[in-house]
């Protein structure tokens, strides 16, 4: 079983930034890959950046690709998203998720509870 909190959520303004972490824990965390999801109000949740089995790294859309940097630390077992040049439509709910190896993104096998996004104009 595996246990992902969520935090580093907050309020910033457009263009500022912002550095998400999460905390795996449990006896399997680390056999697990890790990425990020998002929902906004009224929207359907999405897939924003993951890892590989490898470490490889994936992302969502160029424009998250350029701003967005996804990464771990082993030693720790956490996850990083660290998020700049921010806008106000990346206002959501930001969940860490976990997945299997060998599984896809579109069913991970854990969620964190969320950790708020706000960005202001």
């Amino acid at each position: 079983q595996v246990q992902l909190v969520e935090s580093g959520g907050g309020l910033v303004q457009a263009g500022g930034s912002l550095r998400l972490s999460c905390a795996a824990s449990g006896r399997t965390a680390s056999a697990y890959v890790m990425g990020w999801f998002r929902q906004a109000p009224g929207k359907e949740r999405e897939f924003v950046a993951g890892l590989t089995w490898n470490g490889g790294k994936t992302y969502n859309g160029d424009s998250e690709q350029g701003r967005f940097t996804i990464s771990r630390d082993n030693a720790k077992n956490t996850l990083y998203l660290q998020m700049n040049s921010l806008q106000p439509e990346d206002t959501a709910v930001y969940y860490c998720a976990a997945r299997a190896p060998g599984t896809t993104w579109a069913r991970p096998d854990y969620w964190g509870r969320g950790t708020q996004v706000t960005v202001s104009s």
